[in-house]
């Protein structure tokens, strides 16, 4: 048996493991399913330190790859599936894959993206739950070639995440999970998992109804996994369908971004007033500011088990603050974990004192860093000492040691809880021949809390609605869906400084004026 799934297949085997929006597995099915694919993996000579990439829907096969690789050695990518096919080659090439995993909703692309000549390296292509496309290999197919027995070696392997930049191209973040010493058994994942046992009861059913491919969806659904607890999930976010998951499977614990928290809010009378969620023990939500009133509303219906985490993939969780104490002093995101250390400094490195604003700097006390996949300069920019790292926000520590954000990363743009940064955009737009100087910001949408809005200095003469037409043809042919403005504006010039620098602030300022982002 699988090291990692063993325990709960001996003693568990008949109860739920896995539920998605197609299919369940137990526990004794899970297990042996595993087993299978550790050995398909290492038949198609995939072992300790290769990568693959994964471009796949929440899908109970999902979780069997993550499985698989946390056995095998294997570091997988999880890929955002809006990615468009240069976007997936990108990653794909950087990252170093070997393989490509691929739902069945996103064969198409993927099979453009392998196209392209930097996805050269790939050596297996394998889709998952379409059995008749003839440019992969038959999940189903691949998995079932693998052996029941109990792979022998088995070694740690872990996800390494992509995040934005403000360089354009995503970055992968390297950390202990996707480069662990030489050597490292599995089980390591389980203690990983034992420090959620002060947040949620282990094992119990986690609630996935956000993409897999996000670190903190990631993180509260494969870990409590890790520590026995089933998962159930959707694959595109409904809130009526949350609630039936967690009364039906008896839901533990959920992972939301302030977006579905509000969505939950607008149901119906009739469908809250049918809900139990009676089992539930946890909300954590994250990822972006919640607006108050929102939180507020979810607090009185579902009780006060609402627990909001800042932190980043570079990071993992900072600070935490449950319920009662955001009611003492809304605002605050909470303070220090015990492994996390604060650091306030000015713009010399400075340490700020208690209560004054800086750039805010985290030392993890168990020596845990990162690094940034093939860009060391990125890495250095985004350490202060080896250890000591930054976000890039900045914020202050009150007398009681509770942080609060007094601005978030200067460019990024939060919307519906995804990171989406300016700068490719800016590249996209920027490289057309009839524009002399774009800018891209997040201003106020009310359903999602921010949306793109793209503003544009025309070069020469052009027609700006037939431009901004064209400009929002290339930049769905070029970008994520996202990533998209969602309007463009044009300008007669930009506000930059002597040194060419864009004074975003001053682009932001009027979007925002009257508009109090904690209302």
């Amino acid at each position: 048996m699988a090291v990692l799934t063993r325990e709960a297949a001996a003693a568990r085997g008949d109860e739920l493991a896995l539920a998605d929006d197609d299919d369940t597995r137990t526990w004794a099915q899970l297990d042996i399913r595993v087993n299978r694919l550790v050995h398909a993996l290492r038949d198609a000579g995939l072992g300790l330190g290769d990568t693959i990439s994964v471009v796949a829907g929440n899908r109970n096969e999902w979780f069997e790859v993550a499985l698989a690789c946390s056995h095998a050695g294997v570091v997988f990518v999880p890929v955002s599936w809006h990615l468009v096919a240069p976007e997936l080659a990108y990653i794909i090439e950087d990252s170093g894959s070997r393989a490509v995993l691929v739902g069945h909703r996103f064969t198409d692309v993927a099979a453009e993206a392998l196209a392209d000549p930097r996805s050269s390296a790939v050596e297996l292509a394998v889709a998952i739950g379409a059995p008749g496309d003839t440019r992969f290999a038959d999940f189903e197919a691949f998995l079932g070639s693998g052996s029941d027995d109990e792979p022998k070696d088995q070694a740690f392997g872990g996800p390494m995440f992509y995040t934005s930049g403000t360089t354009g191209h995503p970055k992968g973040v390297r950390s202990s999970l996707s480069s662990p010493e030489p050597g490292t058994p599995p089980e390591v994942w389980q203690l990983v998992a034992s420090g959620f046992t002060d947040l949620m009861t282990l094992p119990g059913t986690a609630v996935l109804c956000g993409p897999f491919y996000h670190s903190a969806q990631w993180a509260f659904s494969f870990l409590p996994m890790v520590g026995g607890s089933a998962v159930v999930m959707q694959h595109r976010y409904d809130s009526a369908g949350v609630l039936d998951l967690i009364d039906t499977h008896g839901g533990t614990s959920i992972h939301l971004v302030p977006t579905q928290m509000k969505r939950l809010l607008e149901l119906d009378d009739e469908r809250q007033a049918a809900f139990d969620g009676s089992s539930l023990e946890v909300v954590i939500h994250g990822a972006a500011p919640c607006p108050p009133v929102v939180k507020r509303g979810l607090i009185d219906w579902w009780g006060p088990k609402i627990v909001e985490y800042y932190g980043s993939t570079e990071g993992s969780i900072i600070t935490m603050i449950d319920s009662t104490e955001w009611l003492e002093r809304g605002g605050s995101v909470g303070r220090p974990m015990p492994n996390m250390e604060v650091l306030v400094v000015d713009d010399d490195g400075e340490p700020r004192a208690t209560g004054e604003e800086g750039t805010l700097y985290f030392r993890n006390s168990m020596g845990t860093d990162f690094e940034y996949h093939n860009a060391p300069e990125k890495t250095a920019e985004a350490h202060l000492a080896p250890g000591v790292f930054t976000t890039g926000d900045v914020g202050y520590l009150d007398d009681d040691g509770y942080l609060w954000l007094s601005d978030r990363k200067i460019d990024m743009i939060i919307s519906g809880g995804v990171n989406v940064y300016p700068a490719e955009i800016e590249g996209v737009i920027g490289g057309h021949p009839e524009v002399l100087d774009v800018a891209v910001i997040g201003i106020p949408n009310e359903e999602f809390g921010e949306e793109v809005k793209a503003l544009v200095v025309a070069a020469g003469s052009a027609d700006n609605e037939d431009l901004a037409t064209r400009l929002m043809v290339l930049c769905r042919e070029s970008l994520a869906g996202i990533k998209v403005p969602r309007s463009i504006e044009f300008r007669e010039s930009l506000p930059r400084t002597g040194t060419g620098k864009l004074q975003k602030r001053l682009l932001r300022e009027p979007f925002w004026s009257g508009y109090d982002r904690r209302i």
